[in-house]
């Protein structure tokens, strides 16, 4: 089977306030520096346990930092985002390839699925996969594998779409095309250097690039 992933934090939706407003807010608790919300984007995108450890040393107890993350995340982040201009038909678009759309998210399904169906997303996916609570299949690596098993996509069929670094490593260690879509949270860059194969500028690209990608023309 061939089959779609979709990164969803950079990707479809722009989550910056509310990502970057919970980090501060449990920084502060911590008593730790708290950087601008600008200075705090890098974090959206790789696991928050990794943030943490960068932002507060690798002896912090993450764990605490990444409940209070959640503390406001939970009660006000979690709609304090907006989907990016033309997802909508981006994905109706991807839909009439007749291939099966999942997201494949860092953020914890619980909260990814609420999200979601709060912007409309949900009825343009066949499924999402997300990390648990605790952590597990936040790699994105890991997280792809896991979506592979579940779904029982041909990985070398596949593609995976998302903004930063971790969606095209997650991609390469299981086989997956990548494509590196420029208007999330990437570093000047960071596409180039992880080696996507294939960049997009623009939502109403994506289509035709995955169709290339996986030669759908051709079949």
């Amino acid at each position: 089977m061939t089959a779609i992933f979709l990164d969803l934090d950079g990707t479809l939706i722009d989550p910056k306030e509310g990502i970057t407003l919970s980090i501060q807010y449990a920084l502060a608790e911590l008593g730790a520096e708290v950087p601008t919300q600008n200075e705090l984007t890098w974090c959206i995108g790789p696991p928050l346990w990794d943030s943490f450890r960068v932002l507060l040393g690798e002896r912090a107890n993450v764990n605490e930092a990444v409940e209070l993350y959640r503390e406001r995340y939970i009660a006000d982040g979690l709609f304090e985002a907006d989907v990016y201009d033309g997802i909508g038909e981006m994905l109706m678009a991807l839909r009439e390839t007749g291939l099966p759309l999942f997201i494949a998210t860092s953020k914890p399904h619980a909260y990814a699925n609420t999200i979601t169906e709060n912007f409309g997303l949900s009825h343009y996916v066949d499924g999402l996969f997300g990390s648990e609570l605790d952590g597990t299949n936040s790699d994105k690596t890991d997280l792809l594998a896991h979506a592979l098993a579940e779904t029982g996509a041909d990985p070398f069929r596949s593609v995976m779409i998302g903004d930063r670094m971790h969606d095209i490593l997650g991609a390469q260690n299981n086989d997956i095309r990548s494509l590196g879509v420029l208007w999330g949270f990437s570093d000047d860059g960071e596409l180039h250097m992880a080696e996507a194969d294939a960049l997009a500028g623009d939502p109403e690209e994506v289509a035709e690039i995955v169709s290339d990608l996986l030669g759908l023309d051709e079949e």
